[in-house]
């Protein structure tokens, strides 16, 4: 015996330790990537790659508040200049006129390559006459002073029509030199990350970094700071979620010993006890590591349930065992490890399904259940047996249990108090079938209230567009992908004019194609022709030819200047803007040209999707494809949660399918099977009713609710009525102290204040409870071997 408890315990240290080297190297996310499709369709990918990798998700909003507006424009000058010489941030933008040179220069440079009005009718005699008389017509505008210092060089207007284009586009009011919310109250800066949205600790250096800048900025001064944006919602979800989960953890573990002492009165049963759920945790956590190589925040958090059924397993053994020894072990296990080994069959079944989900948030909730089950259930099984001290005993629990027999046999009187309870949950969800599930993705978010509503504000300060639909096209590389926009582009300018769409943006805005810059250069007269052309526009005109020798130079230089790359946007925020409209993967490049909708009518905001595809279709560009981003993410929850109780199903039919083959008695299988399904309804009802819709996370727990409850009814249907009025005692002991270490767990869960963690909680608590109830009312009469 000594050898084989020796072997025992050496397996398990090796193993907990391997766990335990795993865990040490493993990556822990909070974002919602876990919740995203692993294998998205083509449509879906966009959605998937912007939340994940998109230039979106890696902007920074920073608002400064407080103080007098002079102290927050200074703060805004000082922290962005800390902010340009770090190398988290690709583009820090404050609306800074020194920052913005570049962009000027960079438009007035590359002015012939970069405008579509440059063709060969627009530098012909009546091309020039035309667009120098509208230039001089300009003069009399607001913008007449800027006209006029850019007219010698820019006598055509190709400045003009990027200014009119980005006062189009609105932006955020500047006020000191820096950009300011409308009533300046709030001094703005726009930060994108070198690092992807999803990547939480590099986001976490980034914010540090600001905060720094802040602190740095702000001496002597009363303001404080405010951030938003993707990043910042993922390390503060991730920071919750584990301070959430080490709250619950603990609380759950403290109420846990509590109820256990209270019956062991040993502090050696009770740290015997704990081992099951520390080895199944640990598992659990390792098995997803290995499986995803990560692990979502939200898998670490459901960790702290597995407290309330881990122990279960040893709460079996040590109160129904007739005295806590390996020989009381020994005994216990022909009875009923059978029954144990059943329900945790039941569980796997249940779970299992959950491991061929798409979404790899699921999938690591059904493989954490398992792993952290299987492994709980063999330490109780192996380990703990050989681990029990000889001559060991638990309190006298008789007085207990014969008041529990004696509430078993009134519970037996109200049966019928099951069928109502039943037919009320069913009729409640049938009058509510249309409010039972929540199909929207904000279900699973954990971004709060008060963050969504200080990101809006911030957003709206910063006249960012609320870009619901857009388009899209995949393209072998660079130069296709630019030319398939330039060929959307008169399709577009037509639905604008149509008042179809109030607007839209392209990557060709910043960076034309080759066969487009080159066209544009061939367009471009040679000086002596140039001059000849424009002495004659400028007949009858109030400006002399001799004014324009800058616009002749420039023009040849344009038809000698090397074609714009990429890199010549290095610097400018337009950098920004080309790289969120165009982006490089590893199977090619990806056009997006997100649309403005009409802000006027009944139907303002919103456009009218079949307009827009039916012209496109027409045109000559039929591989674009149009996404409603709020419809697309409503209908990628939709299939997310479809494809969850279609496994779910399938899961409870292995559930029933694994209990009818045990216990081969259409009686005893509905007899067990009856409490599991009324506490499930009961459940789903009372959140119903008292206006809760159900989201994934609820379904995980109903599933819990089987996986818990099986072992309630399975007991009561195998261990009850056959065994003597001491056994009997035991068995209800240790069913009523099982179910108040779950009820307690999860009830501690619900308790959350992230919605993902109370979520479990309450539904698990009160339906753990409903099935040990129910159980016990539909429970067998138990007469004793020994009546």
């Amino acid at each position: 015996m000594a050898s084989r408890r020796s072997i025992v315990l050496i397996v398990w240290l090796a193993a907990l330790a391997a766990c335990a080297a795993i865990i040490a190297r493993t990556n822990f996310v909070a974002d919602l990537s876990a919740f995203l499709p692993s294998k998205p369709n083509a449509t879906q990918r966009v959605l998937v790659d912007q939340l994940r990798d998109g230039v979106v998700a890696r902007l920074i909003l920073v608002g400064i508040e407080g103080g007098d507006a002079a102290s927050r424009h200074r703060i805004s000058r000082d922290m962005a200049a800390q902010l340009r010489k770090s190398p988290a941030f690709a583009a820090v933008q404050n609306g800074e006129a020194a920052a913005l040179e570049h962009d000027r220069a960079f438009f007035f440079n590359n002015r012939y390559l970069l405008s579509p009005a440059v063709t060969p009718e627009h530098f012909t005699v009546a091309g020039l006459h035309q667009s120098i008389g509208e230039s001089l017509d300009w003069l009399t505008s607001p913008a007449g002073m800027m006209i006029k210092s850019l007219l010698p060089r820019d006598p055509t207007g190709e400045t003009l029509q990027f200014i009119e284009a980005f006062q189009q586009q609105g932006g955020p009011r500047t006020a000191g030199g820096v950009w300011v919310s409308k009533d300046d109250s709030r001094a703005l800066i726009l930060l994108q990350t070198q690092a992807a949205g999803s990547d939480t600790n590099a986001q976490a250096q980034a914010i540090a970094t600001i905060n720094a800048a802040f602190s740095k900025a702000h001496i002597s001064s009363t303001a404080h700071l405010l951030m938003t944006g993707p990043g910042v919602f993922s390390v503060a979800a991730k920071e919750s979620i584990q301070h959430e989960a080490e709250r619950v953890a603990t609380l759950s573990a403290l109420a846990v010993i509590a109820l256990l002492m209270l019956i062991y009165r040993s502090f050696v049963l009770l740290g015997l006890g704990l081992l099951p759920v520390l080895s199944g945790a640990v598992a659990g956590i390792a098995a997803v590591s290995l499986g995803f190589g990560e692990v979502h925040g939200l898998t670490l958090g459901f960790g702290a349930t597995l407290i309330g059924e881990a122990v279960d397993y040893a709460v079996y053994l040590f109160v129904q065992s007739p005295d806590a020894s390996v020989a009381g072990a020994q005994r216990w296990q022909p009875s009923f490890w059978r029954t144990v080994r059943l329900g945790v069959a039941t569980s796997v079944c249940g779970f299992a399904a959950m491991l061929i989900s798409g979404f790899p948030g699921l999938a690591q909730l059904g493989l954490y259940s398992i792993s952290g089950l299987i492994a709980a259930v063999l330490v109780t099984r192996f380990l703990l047996p050989e681990l029990m001290p000889k001559g060991l005993r638990l309190r006298d629990v008789s007085h207990i249990g014969a008041t529990l027999i004696a509430l078993i046999d009134r519970l037996a009187r109200f049966r019928w108090a099951f069928g109502v309870i039943a037919v009320a949950a069913f009729a409640v969800l049938l009058v509510q079938h249309a409010k039972i599930w929540n199909h929207s993705l904000s279900a699973l978010s954990p971004v709060t209230a008060q963050q969504q509503s200080l990101d809006a504000s911030l957003r709206a300060d910063l006249g960012a567009p609320d870009v619901r639909y857009m388009l899209t096209l995949n393209a072998s590389d660079q130069e296709h992908a630019l030319q398939a926009a330039e060929q959307l582009e008169p399709t577009l300018r037509k639905l604008v004019d149509a008042g179809v769409i109030a607007g839209f943006d392209s990557p060709t805005h910043f960076l034309p194609s080759i066969a487009t810059q080159r066209a544009r250069q061939a367009a471009l007269p040679d000086s002596d022709t140039l001059r000849s052309r424009l002495k004659q526009a400028l007949v009858g005109m109030p400006i002399r030819a001799e004014r324009l020798t800058g616009f002749i130079t420039d023009v040849e230089a344009a038809r000698k200047r090397p074609l714009l790359q990429r890199s010549d946007l290095n610097g400018s925020s337009s950098a920004l803007a080309l790289d969120s409209l165009l982006t490089h993967k590893a199977d090619g490049w990806s056009v997006l040209i997100p649309l403005r909708a009409p802000s006027s009518g009944k139907n303002a905001y919103v456009i009218n999707a079949d307009k827009v595809s039916a012209s496109i279709a027409a045109g000559a560009s039929p591989n674009w494809h149009l996404i409603d981003l709020t419809g697309q993410t409503a209908a990628l929850y939709s299939s997310y949660l479809s494809e969850a109780i279609q496994s779910s199903a399938l899961g409870l039919a292995a559930v029933i399918a694994v209990i009818a083959l045990s216990l081969r008695s259409l009686r005893r299988v509905t007899r067990v099977l009856l409490p599991l399904a009324g506490a499930v309804l009961a459940v789903m009802a009372g959140l119903v009713a008292t206006g809760h819709s159900l989201n994934m996370l609820h379904l995980v727990g109903l599933l819990l609710i089987v996986a818990v409850g099986s072992n309630y009814a399975l007991f009561f249907d195998q261990s009850f009525a056959g065994n003597d009025t001491a056994q009997q005692q035991r068995i209800a002991v240790s069913l009523v102290l099982a179910n108040l270490t779950t009820v307690a767990g999860f009830g501690i869960l619900a308790t959350s204040s992230v919605p993902i963690l109370s979520a479990l909680g309450i539904v698990v608590g009160p339906g753990a409870f409903l099935a040990l109830l129910f159980s016990a009312m539909l429970a067998p009469a138990h007469v004793p071997t020994d009546a």
